[in-house]
C-alpha cells in the first residue's frame, strides 16, 4: 500500500485527527461518541488483542480492507464491498447551498436521527464535529445533510450524505456536496469518499460531480463477543 487512501482509517486516526481517536501501538479507533471506525497500521494482520482494550463487548465497529477468519472472541455482523472515489474534475463545481445552515453541536440529535432512519455509514453523536457539516431544513426539521469525516493530509472525505425518504428526488444532497467540494477544492484539499458497490445511483451521481473510483475494498462490521 503506497497511497493513504490505500489504509485512510489509519492514515486518519493516527495523523491529522489522533486528537479524536484512542488506541495505542498499531490500532487506532475513533473515540467512543464519534463514527465506530477502526484503523490498524496493517490492515491485513489486524491486531485484535490490542484492539480487545479499546472497546466494549459487543461494540460494534467498521473494518476496512480486512478479509481474515475472525480470531476467537470476536465475530462478523457484516461484511461487504466498499468503493472509494477521488474527485479529479478540473474546476471545482459552483455552489449550489449558500443557503445551507451549519450544523454544531445543537443539531446533534437531529442528525443522528436522520443518519440512523438513512443509514448513510458508521455514524455517532459526535461525528459532526470531525469536520464541517451543512444541513436544510424544512421548518425545524433537519431533512438532509452532508459532511466531513475522515482527514488525512490532503484528503478530505465527504460524508454522511443523506436525505429524508420523504424530501429525495430534490437534489438536495447533490447541492450540499457541491459546497462541501468547492470548499475544500478552494484549501487545496482533495475531495474523497466512500460508497458500497451495490449502490449504483450514489455511485452515478457522485461520477457527474467528478469524483472517480480509486479501489474497492472489504468493509466489515464486527465486535467482541
Amino acid at each position: 500500500m503506497t497511497h493513504p487512501l490505500d489504509n485512510i482509517a489509519w492514515h486518519a486516526l493516527s495523523g491529522a485527527q489522533a486528537h479524536f481517536a484512542v488506541g495505542a501501538g498499531a490500532v487506532r479507533r475513533y473515540a467512543p461518541g464519534f463514527s465506530p471506525i477502526v484503523g490498524f497500521a496493517d490492515p491485513r494482520r489486524p491486531d485484535f488483542d490490542a484492539m480487545a482494550k479499546w472497546c466494549e463487548p459487543a461494540e460494534q465497529f467498521y473494518s476496512l480492507l480486512w478479509t481474515g477468519s475472525p480470531p476467537a472472541g470476536w465475530q462478523v455482523h457484516f461484511e461487504g464491498s466498499l468503493l472509494s472515489m477521488v474527485w479529479t474534475a478540473a474546476a471545482a463545481p459552483d455552489d449550489e447551498a449558500a443557503d445551507a445552515v451549519r450544523l454544531d453541536a445543537r443539531h446533534a440529535a437531529q442528525a443522528l436521527e436522520l443518519a440512523r432512519l438513512t443509514r448513510p455509514g458508521p455514524f455517532g453523536p459526535r461525528t459532526i464535529e470531525l469536520g464541517e457539516y451543512f444541513g436544510f431544513f424544512e421548518g425545524q426539521r433537519l431533512v438532509a445533510m452532508a459532511g466531513e469525516r475522515m482527514h488525512a493530509g490532503p484528503l478530505r472525505e465527504i460524508s454522511g450524505v443523506c436525505t429524508h425518504p420523504d424530501h429525495q428526488g430534490r437534489g438536495l444532497a447533490r447541492r450540499l456536496m457541491t459546497r462541501l467540494i468547492r470548499r475544500q477544492v478552494q484549501r487545496d484539499e482533495t475531495p474523497f469518499l466512500h460508497v458500497m458497490d451495490t449502490n449504483s445511483g450514489a455511485q452515478a451521481l457522485y461520477r457527474r460531480l467528478g469524483f472517480r473510483a480509486h479501489r474497492e475494498g472489504a468493509v466489515r462490521v464486527v465486535s467482541r463477543q
